[in-house]
């Protein structure tokens, strides 16, 4: 019998070196691609964690270049800003200059410096980030402002803040360049000023009288017009003795006029003579009088006057006014401030009820109506139109109270940009003249009628004869909120500007006015009016309490910002973590592979000799 070499086929030695040379396989594919295997399944049964781990790296990657973008744009803008209040503290240095000399342009070297600023102001509010421009709310592709010389000086068609100005200064001064003052004597020993037109914006207010005078009565203001008066009576001053007249000009401000009774000649400035009579007095009194109106109002009126119509040609200060609407009485009639809020068949309320539950919001601020018992942002639903319209001025913190007459509702705001009223109840808000959201119009200001120096009115401008210096989104609710991204699964960060917003539009409207007054050196009162000037821009430079700082802008910015850090540390953290469940759930490590293969190889090497040998076996050899 023979006996036959052992097969090389050998099913158990065949498979032995199989199951090797795949296992040196995978190793080999392991170490040169640093991961487990090449499928989903040859990773384990932790790959859903892995999989789930890499769709949380891949959020956290997009987050990241969002908030590069946002970082970006933040310090640009932070840089901008920095730039306006530079450009705020050089122009404030400059107007508290005491030296205001006119050179041959009518102006001085702190109006030439300011002009100068104001161009780079407004290059800088029309700064872009990428395609986007940074300070035009949500019109990211329409520049912010428009150009200086537009502005200053307007178009073919369209007037610029120089007409608004001059246009405003005639309207003040009046025809007779007393700020519109009538100064009377309606008997020989006492003189009366009159405001010209009763209820007019233009010109000189009576705001008080005084007097020390002995003998003397004093009167007012009072009456329509408003009217002030004072009668010497039969008996003449002492020397030494004072009148006061006080006056509130377009801006704001108040002056006054002191003159004092003296018996020296001729008399020293600010006096008047006392004469030999209360009669003789008393028209020496008229004639101080009228002087010293007419420099006021050639000095410190002209002043306040361009400071106004800087107010009036960047007015952000506007009205929401509502549809004309009647009550439910038994004969409807136009809703008064008496119109109750909510009330029965026949009776003055409005159309439809508020119920308790209803809320009106102002700005993101909820008034909510209650049954009974308000207190804080609540209204009783029994209360009146008026008492809602004082609600919502409180919040808005207007300078206008809102009004109702004949019906229609009109709601004042000294920000236009950020009036937005709501109600959860369309019905009763429709039933107070307004749709879905009452929101404010913001037209330029410009003087009414003709000649200017009888105007008595100030009128709208419109896009066809007053340019807009602002060009950008111009909506309502929060200039931040124009620019928003979501940094985290549950942050969002708002990082957005407007160059309407007050503390920016304040500073260039100021900026603009004292750039674009010009005065003859050939008048007399001309240093007077750019010192009066000068001294209003310098205080209206200064940070105004209770009003938006361009430095309260960049604090919304600094949150953002600290926001995207702080998301970005807690990614940091998160992403390493979430790299290391996919590392261990899909990674080798090389060290291992290695002693691996090396033990592979050498189990490999040992099938093949062993196999080697028994392919040579013969029952020869094997005897």
């Amino acid at each position: 019998m023979a006996i036959n070499s052992v097969s090389y086929n050998s099913t158990l030695l065949n498979q032995s070196m199989l199951n090797l040379r795949n296992q040196m396989t995978t190793l080999t594919t392991q170490l040169t691609t640093g991961k487990k295997s090449t499928s989903y399944a040859g990773m384990g049964v932790n790959e859903g964690f892995a999989i789930a781990s890499r769709s949380q790296l891949a959020n956290i990657s997009a987050f990241g270049d969002t908030m590069s973008n946002v970082k970006v744009n933040i310090s640009i803008a932070n840089t901008a800003l920095q730039a306006m209040v530079d450009i705020g503290t050089t122009v404030k240095n400059s107007a508290s200059n005491t030296q205001q000399e006119l050179n041959s342009t009518g102006q001085t070297i702190a109006q030439q410096t300011t002009a100068s600023q104001l161009s780079a102001m407004l290059t800088v509010l029309n700064m872009q980030a990428g395609d986007r421009y940074l300070f035009s709310g949500g019109a990211i592709n329409t520049p912010a402002v428009a150009t200086m010389d537009v502005i200053l000086n307007g178009t073919t068609t369209q007037a610029g803040l120089k007409t608004v100005i001059s246009e405003r200064r005639q309207a003040d001064l009046g025809a007779t360049g007393l700020g519109r003052l009538v100064i009377t004597s309606p008997t020989a020993t006492s003189l009366q000023v009159t405001e010209d037109v009763a209820g007019s914006p233009f010109g000189l207010k009576l705001s008080a009288i005084s007097s020390s005078l002995t003998g003397a009565t004093v009167t007012g203001p009072a009456g329509t017009p408003s009217a002030v008066s004072i009668d010497l009576g039969a008996t003449n001053p002492n020397d030494g003795e004072k009148v006061s007249f006080a006056f509130k000009l377009p801006d704001g401000t108040t002056e006054s006029i002191e003159l004092t009774a003296s018996s020296a000649t001729p008399p020293p400035a600010g006096s008047f003579a006392i004469g030999a009579t209360s009669t003789a007095t008393a028209a020496n009194l008229n004639a101080a009088l009228n002087t010293a109106v007419g420099k006021l109002a050639n000095t410190s009126l002209v002043a306040a006057s361009a400071i106004q119509a800087g107010n009036d040609f960047f007015n952000s200060a506007g009205t929401a006014t509502g549809g004309v609407v009647n009550n439910k009485a038994a004969v409807p009639a136009p809703i008064s401030g008496a119109t109750l809020l909510s009330g029965a068949p026949n009776t003055d309320s409005l159309a439809a009820n508020f119920v308790a539950g209803d809320t009106i919001t102002v700005n993101g601020t909820p008034i909510t109506f209650v049954a009974a018992g308000a207190t804080g942002n609540q209204l009783n639903v029994t209360d009146s139109v008026q008492a809602l319209l004082t609600k919502i001025d409180t919040i808005t913190g207007t300078s206008t109270p809102s009004t109702i007459s004949g019906g229609v509702i009109t709601l004042h705001t000294d920000d236009a940009a950020n009036l937005a009223v709501t109600s959860s109840n369309p019905a009763a808000f429709a039933a107070l003249g307004f749709g879905a959201t009452a929101t404010a119009t913001v037209p330029p200001l410009r003087v009414g009628g003709s000649p200017l120096g009888t105007a008595t009115s100030l009128i709208s401008g419109t896009p066809a004869n007053t340019i807009s210096w602002y060009t950008g989104e111009a909506g309502p609710g929060s200039a931040r909120a124009t620019a928003t991204a979501r940094v985290d699964q549950s942050v969002t960060v708002q990082y957005g500007a407007r160059a309407n917003e007050r503390a920016i539009r304040s500073q260039v409207q100021t900026l603009a006015v004292f750039a674009a007054v010009t005065t003859l050196a050939s008048d007399p009162n001309a240093a007077g009016q750019v010192q009066e000037l000068s001294l209003r821009v310098a205080q209206n430079l200064l940070p105004q309490p209770g009003q938006q700082k361009i430095t309260d802008i960049q604090s919304d910015l600094a949150t953002a910002q600290q926001a995207v850090k702080d998301a970005t540390s807690r990614q940091t953290t998160t992403k390493a973590m979430l790299q290391n469940i996919v590392d261990q759930t899909e990674g080798v490590s090389p060290e291992l592979v290695a002693s691996q293969i090396l033990a592979v190889q050498a189990s490999l090497q040992a099938s093949y000799q062993t196999t080697a040998m028994l392919a040579q076996l013969t029952l020869t050899k094997f005897l």
